[in-house]
């Protein structure tokens, strides 16, 4: 699984200029599901998601997680993080995991990190959105899980 993690002072997601969720300060992370990700990535990211240490302390060090901070989580899903363009300026997205197995591993990642975490929204699969986003610092983190 990749993850494009981005701190936000604020994010929404829209559908045909209708919001359908948004966050206050938080992490956007915008999730991309490859075809040989399983229930174990998932875990995985999900733990480094929750446990991510980019906001500041009292010190001015960012050496505190989401749930530290109070902070909310929106994650978008988006198989465009899986593309590749080794054979050109056209990406290709084989890598990606097929729709029809890539949702219900969406879901069981959002249950995961909902139950690591309550403050979390979602975009929703497969639609077409627009993201909204105040990215502060700017912080933005990409991560990548792997089956072992």
């Amino acid at each position: 699984m990749i993850a494009l993690i981005q701190r936000v002072s604020s994010a929404a997601v829209l559908i045909n200029q209708e919001k359908v969720c948004s966050i206050e300060k938080g992490l956007l992370v915008l999730l991309g599901i490859k075809s040989d990700d399983s229930v174990v990535t998932a875990q995985k990211l999900c733990d480094k998601i929750i446990s991510l240490r980019v906001f500041d302390d009292s010190a001015g060090k960012m050496n505190l997680d989401v749930v530290s901070v109070s902070g909310e989580v929106l994650v978008v899903p988006n198989f465009t993080l899986a593309a590749d363009t080794s054979r050109g300026n056209r990406p290709g997205f084989s890598s990606a995991m097929a729709p029809i197995k890539a949702e219900p591993l969406f879901q069981l990642f959002m249950e995961k990190l909902q139950a690591t975490y309550p403050k979390v929204r979602q975009g929703v699969f497969g639609a077409d959105m627009q993201v909204h986003l105040v990215n502060d610092g700017p912080i933005t983190i990409s991560l990548e899980t792997k089956n072992p």
